[in-house]
């Protein structure tokens, strides 16, 4: 019987996984959502207020979300309400600061662009990346469409559905498996979030405008007014907020150099017993 221990671990072949189209739009949809979030919080902050309905103002009670600050016998205190249920958020939100001078917004400046109170900077730093955000996507699905990663990596099939419940499980195991293509739970999330959240996200934005509204109306009834539109963007910022927070955590337990070499030259090391190639790098 032979012995194993002392060997390097068996190693599986390095698989060409990302095309230069793929790694392209992934780094700059990065420094494009960084740059949205932080300067659409600044814009949140003119107003952090967020209803359903078309309209909204005193005499209306449709609000969501609401972040403000209250005086209160022992002083000014940061409040928030979600559905009528209103919390303590000094420091975090609706106040934040030193207690010597606190500063009265929604969101404090440390995650706002810029991190003072400038409307306008805001809105032109939100609408030039915005615009990049799109024309990446666009590019992205041009790419996508034409060699087939679309089609191979994205879109679910039958076995992808069927084989979502053990992948779940895996992944709840911390059993990562590197295969030539995404798990079925890798392409469900990249699905939701190419062919619903990213969509979302931009017809919402446009829904915001009034040029848009005028030279595209059906707009305001699909997301049924601004304000719902309003709040829909909100929500599905947080949505890829939290998709980005499990998307970095997953790297670092599948192994980060493995993971960003197949994002920055497109060769990815698989698990040992993958099936080699033509093309594949020992």
């Amino acid at each position: 019987m032979t012995e194993d221990k002392g060997l390097p671990p068996a190693k599986g072949p390095l698989v060409y996984r990302q095309s230069i189209w793929t790694r392209l739009t992934h780094w700059v949809w990065a420094i494009c959502l960084f740059f949205l979030l932080l300067s659409g919080l600044q814009i949140f902050n003119a107003h952090p207020t967020l209803y359903i309905g078309e309209q909204s103002g005193f005499e209306f009670d449709n609000a969501v979300l609401s972040i403000g600050a209250v005086n209160t016998p022992s002083g000014p205190r940061g409040q928030t309400t979600v559905f009528g249920q209103t919390f303590d958020t000094t420091g975090v939100l609706g106040m934040s600061g030193p207690a010597a001078n606190p500063s009265f917004v929604g969101f404090p400046g440390a995650v706002t662009i810029p991190s003072f109170r400038d409307l306008a900077t805001g809105r032109v730093v939100h609408f030039f990346f915005g615009w990049i955000f799109v024309a990446a996507l666009f590019i992205w699905f041009l790419a996508s469409f034409v060699n087939g990663h679309l089609r191979r990596d994205i879109l679910p099939k039958g076995r992808d559905i069927i084989g979502l419940p053990r992948d779940a499980i895996d992944h709840a195991r911390l059993r990562l498996h590197h295969g030539r293509s995404y798990s079925p739970l890798q392409k469900l999330s990249y699905f939701a979030v190419f062919f619903v959240l990213f969509p979302l996200i931009i017809l919402t934005g446009l829904t915001m405008s009034p040029g848009m509204d005028a030279a595209w109306p059906w707009l305001l009834d699909i997301f049924g007014g601004r304000q719902t539109a309003r709040t829909i963007h909100f929500v599905v910022m947080v949505l890829l907020v939290l998709f980005f927070v499990v998307h970095i955590i997953m790297v670092l337990l599948a192994g980060p150099l493995n993971e960003l070499r197949s994002m920055i030259t497109g060769w990815y090391r698989t698990s040992p017993g993958t099936p080699r190639e033509q093309g594949d790098k020992p």
